[in-house]
């Protein structure tokens, strides 16, 4: 898929004589990452050899091939590799969220859709994995399963350990979105109360053969965390599991069969997530096709063509929104300022994962963290002349809203005091979509398709 720059182009672009660049490059950014291109990039079919980099998988060695899509981009990946290993599906689900595409007529009877609930698992995400793992079971060694997992998998494809419930994985995953909890932490609990998360498919699947071809939504690319790693090794414990807990004060939060769950695991009543050397993880195949690196040089790449100097940043997109916001407007007034470290017109850029801790605030607002970060900004770039701070989600949806993102300037400020807007009373109240929706500068490019977590630019113009 490619991404039009009109559909980036808010009020502060549209007004801007750079404003259409600009938009070029939030477009190149996601054109990079589709779904659809970047199976085609990293795998090849050759007779009946499939080609994944190095490595050759003959297969004729298989009496029957899977396809499973797992995630936010399952449906584009799942039909990429559908359409390159045409004739040789024995059968395929995907399990994602409502809307966007459906499957084309000639995959219908191969292929079944689920969908799922997303940020927060539902009915219908345990409906889903319930119904894919009775068609894995019982597979064999002439049996090849090809995976496609991208974020979004880890409340898409649900199934609560033995003693727990849906509405106890809800509340837990409720209480550490809000807890202000990175990617990391979080999946460590969610993977030691699951049936199916910290490689617990990959001993679903076995002994079949796993090939496992992954679009990351985390940062740092740690394969155990994308989608809560079902196929991957899991390095973590029930002790670095109840460490969260501690860290977040949850001990007394968290639903009671949850904490007990934990608590048995720790003192070893509950077998932990298969580790490496497990046989589960023989002769298994994992692939990352697709990252947020990818899509921070592809925005360097188109950045440099419009004209810009441009360069990715060395410091990551991570830690708590507003407080990150402070800090990349901090760098922009730096690079507005005095130049460094890339002279007008210059375009810099972070990629990563920020969090938002909602605990301090009893009926947060409308938001998520790339606006929220935006909206942090706005008052310490108030009046810096020829200049953006962009924030971009790149799955197109920043947190349960329809915005990717914002846009933000040296003019953001005295626009918003026309209309008697405080940013700090919007920030306090974790309410940034209803402040920029009243500038008509929300980025609306609509569900992307791809999940390659969050972008921030720092634009300077002649």
């Amino acid at each position: 898929m490619t991404f039009k720059a009109e559909s980036f182009l808010t009020y502060s672009l549209r007004e801007h004589p750079e404003g259409l660049k600009t938009a070029r490059v939030l477009a190149a950014a996601l054109s990079a990452v589709d779904p659809a291109y970047l199976i085609r990039e990293n795998v090849h079919r050759i007779g009946n050899i499939l080609q994944i980099k190095d490595k050759m998988i003959d297969l004729e060695d298989y009496q029957r091939i899977f396809l499973l899509g797992i995630g936010k981009a399952a449906l584009p990946m799942s039909l990429a590799a559908a359409e390159l290993l045409d004739g040789l599906i024995t059968k395929g689900w995907l399990l994602t969220k409502p809307g966007g595409r459906s499957l084309p007529e000639k995959y219908r009877g191969i292929l079944t859709l689920y969908f799922g609930g997303h940020p927060l698992p539902d009915q219908s995400s345990l409906r889903g994995t319930e119904a894919i793992l009775g068609e894995i079971s019982n597979l064999s060694e002439h049996d090849l399963v090809i995976i496609l997992l991208s974020g979004g998998g880890s409340a898409l494809f649900t199934l609560p350990a033995p003693g727990l419930n849906l509405a106890d994985l809800v509340r837990t995953n409720q209480l550490l979105l809000e807890s202000g909890a990175d990617i990391h932490e979080v999946n460590t609990i969610r993977k030691h109360l699951s049936a199916v998360k910290g490689g617990r498919l990959a001993q679903a699947i076995h002994p079949g053969k796993a090939l496992t071809l992954i679009l990351s939504d985390v940062p740092g690319n740690q394969l155990d965390s994308i989608a809560s790693g079902p196929t991957a090794p899991d390095p973590t414990t029930f002790q670095d599991a109840i460490a969260v807990v501690e860290r977040y004060d949850l001990r007394n939060r968290l639903p009671r069969p949850v904490l007990d769950h934990l608590e048995k695991g720790l003192q070893g009543q509950v077998l932990d997530t298969p580790k490496s050397g497990d046989p589960c993880f023989i002769d298994q195949l994992t692939h990352l096709i697709g990252s947020n690196q990818d899509a921070c040089q592809a925005a360097v790449r188109q950045a440099a063509a419009e004209g810009f100097h441009s360069l990715v940043l060395s410091r990551p997109l991570v830690g708590e929104a507003r407080i990150a916001g402070q800090e990349f407007a901090g760098l922009l007034h730096e690079l507005v300022l005095s130049g460094k470290p890339l002279p007008r017109p210059a375009c810099l850029i972070a990629g990563g994962e920020t969090t938002v801790t909602l605990t301090d605030t009893p009926s947060p607002g409308k938001g998520g963290r790339n606006l929220e970060l935006a909206l942090s900004a706005v008052g310490k770039i108030a009046g810096l002349e020829n200049c953006a701070l962009i924030t971009l989600a790149t799955d197109g949806e920043d947190g349960v809203t329809d915005a990717a993102g914002a846009v933000v300037t040296g003019e953001s400020l005295s626009r918003a005091s026309q209309r008697d807007q405080d940013p700090a009373d919007f920030l306090s109240g974790h309410n940034a979509y209803p402040f920029f929706a009243s500038l008509n500068d929300l980025l609306l490019p609509g569900p992307s398709g791809t999940n390659v977590n969050d972008l921030c630019f720092l634009f300077t113009f002649q």
